[in-house]
């Protein structure tokens, strides 16, 4: 980590919220070795210096939903206006400009039939500057979800990570129609209080607790965070779509699971059959990158890179000024 902004607990603290983002401050301190009175103020700090969000994630692929990375080839003059309205959406996330601002990436997760022809079918292909569109559908996680960038840079133990884990829970993992006012305010904000939850739905405080642990515990929804990758210089993110010869595709996808520059990757179906997010210093180790981890690996055939111009959306949407970083952390 190289950074005038953030210390070593500035990421010791993003790390735990990556792994539990509703640990109280005084859990939090008690792992970190701080007062509760100290996580509180780097927390308020890191919220107004990195854009740290916590925000509750239904896990797509946990609930066996689909998901879809789009590439859509705009005129220039008017990616950035398409961006920002797919950005408005509440089924879409990291949404980026790439290739000089000719091209948007955009992962979309459409919660029932309707939304995905209501985009794909609907608005996209009556949109004027979109000249070209490839759907590829998200077949299989290597890595990412629940399983953020940040543990990379290994600042936190074995042991301060297991006591930050929530409990698991048994069961599959669902969410029902009453979960939704639920899972409302989290997707908002992920460390909203009891109190505030048990107002927006309605029951008990205990059956809040309970029901929020089960969502988590199972794995159908889970808490991330948002921050700014560029405050502790990693400021570059790039996705590579990667065709893989089919007997090395699992292969493939599990070692650039391991690789410190891979926030994500997935199996898709589609012109490529793997696409990845990489997270690099610079332009100089991206190519570092492609030219040595990634072009070492047996059974890939083809790597194309979609460096980022902008970043409009990550989990959620914020308007972005003109002159705002290029890129921001795509972690999931």
């Amino acid at each position: 980590m190289e950074s005038d902004t953030l210390d070593r607990l500035d990421m010791e603290l993003l790390t735990a919220l990556e792994i539990n983002g509703r640990a109280s401050f005084s859990r939090l301190g008690t792992v970190l070795g701080a007062s509760d009175q100290t996580i509180a103020r780097r927390f308020r700090r890191l919220t107004a210096e990195a854009g740290l969000r916590v925000v509750a994630i239904r896990d797509a692929e946990r609930l066996g939903q689909d998901q879809w990375m789009l590439r859509l080839r705009c005129a220039p003059d008017n990616a950035l206006n398409i961006a920002d309205a797919l950005a408005k959406r509440p089924d879409t996330a990291w949404i980026g400009l790439a290739s000089g601002g000719t091209e948007i990436v955009c992962l979309t997760r459409p919660r029932n039939p309707g939304d995905y022809d209501d985009l794909l079918l609907g608005k996209l292909p009556r949109t004027p500057s979109v000249l070209d569109i490839r759907a590829h559908q998200m077949l299989h996680r290597f890595y990412g979800g629940p399983t953020g960038w940040l543990r990379r840079f290994k600042v936190l133990a074995d042991d301060q990570i297991a006591a930050l884990l929530p409990e698991p829970a048994l069961g599959p993992a669902r969410v029902e129609p009453d979960d939704e006012a639920l899972i409302a305010v989290l997707e908002r904000d992920g460390r909203a209080t009891y109190p505030e939850l048990q107002r927006a739905t309605g029951r008990s405080e205990s059956a809040v607790k309970r029901r929020l642990a089960t969502l988590i515990g199972s794995g159908a929804v889970y808490i991330d965070i948002e921050y700014d990758s560029e405050v502790f210089g990693y400021p570059r993110a790039a996705v590579l779509w990667i065709t893989a010869t089919p007997a090395a595709l699992h292969s493939v996808g599990e070692a650039l699971a391991t690789h410190d520059q891979i926030a994500y990757a997935s199996a898709t179906a589609g012109t490529s059959n793997i696409v990845v997010t990489a997270v690099v210093k610079d332009t100089a180790g991206l190519y570092d990158y492609l030219s040595g981890p990634l072009g070492q690996l047996d059974g890939v055939r083809h790597v194309e890179a979609s460096p980022f111009l902008r970043r409009v959306k990550q989990l959620t949407y914020r308007t972005l000024p003109l002159n705002s970083p290029a890129t921001r952390a795509p972690s999931k």
